[in-house]
């Protein structure tokens, strides 16, 4: 199954951004991007990303754009997650595999409404692949009783 795993904001200021998310959120840095910062909730790499007067990836009609520009899931095995994306009505858009196993990289795929979304076998800096879910709220009742 895929993970969600990364989301990339589209923000005018990065920094002003990044800051609004530790204060407001708790958010933690994970790095530095090449447009700006990443951030981590210790499970989500969130993007914060400024593309100055270039055009944002899958809004080139809307000059200036801020807002969500895409999600990515972590992915176990990307040839057959990609098949299985193009097989239910989706679409390859750019982006390819890096052999090296400690580079991230993303793949990115179009829904058939045309929504980009990222796939990686790599992850993302400040991203968690697995995570133990908390127990239902009954079972843990049940469990004290």
């Amino acid at each position: 199954m895929a993970k969600i795993r990364h989301i990339a904001l589209s923000v005018p200021d990065p920094e002003k951004a990044a800051q609004f998310f530790e204060q407001a959120l708790g958010l933690k840095r994970a790095g530095r991007a090449m447009r700006g910062v990443y951030m981590t909730d210790g499970i989500i790499n969130v993007a914060l990303l400024n593309f100055g007067d270039e055009p944002v990836p899958g809004f080139e009609d809307q000059p200036g754009y801020t807002g969500l520009i895409h999600f990515g899931v972590w992915v176990d095995e990307l040839e057959k997650s990609g098949a299985a994306v193009e097989a239910a009505g989706g679409a390859y858009k750019t982006g390819r595999k890096e052999k090296d196993p400690n580079v991230f990289y993303e793949v990115k795929y179009t829904t058939p409404e045309g929504i980009v979304f990222d796939m990686t076998e790599s992850g993302w800096r400040g991203a968690v692949k697995e995570v133990v879910p908390a127990e239902a709220p009954a079972k843990a009742a049940e469990a004290t009783a």
